[in-house]
């Protein structure tokens, strides 16, 4: 799986290159055709197109990493919630009676586990989605049967409200991180401004006749990094880029060393 995330890795950089520097090239053959045919070019207002064109292809960039890195912080955020409410629900399973005590945390503690092993192989995705709804499905089922013997109980409703928030900040994650990724109509629009803006760019060499290669691939270069990283955090299921799991970490810790304590 590590291989296969750095080929697609690789491949989210290259994408983005070759995208910049094709247009480029194109601008800068019909620049010097340009030239040929016309005796005097002037350069001011090609200049000013390419500093415009450049300048929304900016706005663009800035726009759509704006857009990836505010869904990156709601999985932080929904990650932070999501081990708290774990841990409140281990805790609350003490206010039930032992015959759902025990099997409840051992859940629990598979449902952390599962979690952490997400983390280390996204591969394993379906996998652990299933599980974990299983997990959530049992849990409810132990609510059920709580309210089933006592509806007033308040010891019952708090742990009936922690494992319902449990299963809404689970279906909240899934739905972040795999269902919302950046709107198509988006991506469209920045790659539409970013060949026209390369053409411009390039047109502008062309009909100079100084071709500067070092500038173009390092704009080049630039340009592709901050696509792949806008990419990258726009598909969290890739495992390119991850959320610090060191609170899940701390709190697998912590729920097996509960269980070896019982």
């Amino acid at each position: 799986m590590a291989f296969n995330s750095t080929l697609y890795s690789l491949w989210l950089y290259l994408l983005p290159l070759l995208a910049v520097l094709f247009p480029i090239w194109l601008g800068i053959r019909y620049g010097r055709s340009a030239k040929k045919i016309a005796t005097e070019i002037p350069s001011e207002p090609v200049g000013t197109a390419v500093a415009a064109t450049l300048g929304l292809l900016g706005f663009m960039l800035a726009f759509t990493f704006e857009i990836v890195s505010n869904r990156f912080e709601k999985r932080r955020e929904l990650l932070l919630n999501e081990v708290s409410d774990i841990r409140s629900t281990y805790l609350y399973a003490g206010l039930i009676p032992e015959q759902f005590r025990s099997n409840v945390r051992k859940q629990l503690s598979e449902y952390v586990d599962i979690r952490v092993e997400l983390a280390h192989d996204p591969g394993k995705l379906n996998n652990v989605q299933y599980r974990s709804q299983q997990i959530l499905d049992s849990l409810w089922s132990v609510a059920e049967a709580l309210a089933v013997q006592d509806r007033s109980s308040e010891a019952y409703s708090l742990f009936t409200g922690s494992a319902n928030n449990l299963a809404r900040l689970y279906n909240e994650r899934v739905t972040v991180a795999l269902q919302y990724h950046m709107p198509p109509v988006v991506l469209y629009l920045l790659a539409f401004i970013a060949f026209f803006s390369m053409i411009t760019f390039g047109y502008q060499f062309g009909i100079t006749g100084r071709v500067n290669f070092p500038i173009i691939f390092m704009l080049a270069m630039s340009f592709a990094a901050v696509m792949w990283l806008v990419f990258a955090l726009d598909q969290p299921e890739a495992g390119i880029i991850k959320v610090n799991q060191a609170p899940l970490y701390t709190l697998q810790e912590q729920l097996h060393r509960a269980l070896i304590k019982q």
